[in-house]
C-alpha cells in the first residue's frame, strides 16, 4: 500500500507532462492541416521544371521489331 504513495505522484507528473506536450505541439501548428498531407499524395506531380535529362524510351531496353506485324517480339 505504501507503493501508491509513490506511484500517484509519478503518474501525475506524467499526465502533466503529457498535457504540457499537447499544448506545445498545438501552439507551434503540429496539427494546423491534417487532411492536406492526406489529399495531396493522391495528386501527381507529373510537372517537370526545366528539361529532363533522359526520355522514358530511351531508359527501355532495346526490342527487335518484327516486320509482320511490328510488335517488338521475336
Amino acid at each position: 500500500m505504501e507503493v501508491l504513495y509513490f506511484l500517484i505522484p509519478i503518474s501525475l507528473v506524467f499526465v502533466a507532462l503529457g498535457i504540457g506536450v499537447f499544448f506545445w505541439a498545438v501552439k507551434s501548428g503540429q496539427y494546423d492541416d491534417l487532411e492536406g498531407p492526406a489529399h495531396r499524395i493522391l495528386f501527381d506531380d507529373d510537372q517537370t521544371v526545366g528539361r529532363p535529362s533522359e526520355s522514358a524510351e530511351s531508359r527501355l531496353p532495346n526490342k527487335k521489331q518484327s516486320p509482320e506485324d511490328g510488335s517488338g517480339e521475336v
